[in-house]
């Protein structure tokens, strides 16, 4: 959970600055990749993550 929140955090650093600084609109794409990439990831991990997890008696 760490990890995608770090990297939507990332995401929205790249996008931000991508989309004020002039000329740097490459980090505006990047950030826009790395957010893609986070939402796959996410949806990979939440996806197979119910067999992990034991309840405790």
């Amino acid at each position: 959970m760490t990890l995608f929140l770090f990297l939507i955090l990332v995401a929205l650093v790249l996008g931000i600055i991508g989309f004020a600084a002039n000329g740097l609109f490459y980090l505006l794409i990047i950030g826009a990749a790395v957010l893609l990439a986070d939402l796959c990831y996410a949806a990979f991990r939440f996806r197979r993550g119910g067999g992990k997890h034991r309840i405790a008696r």
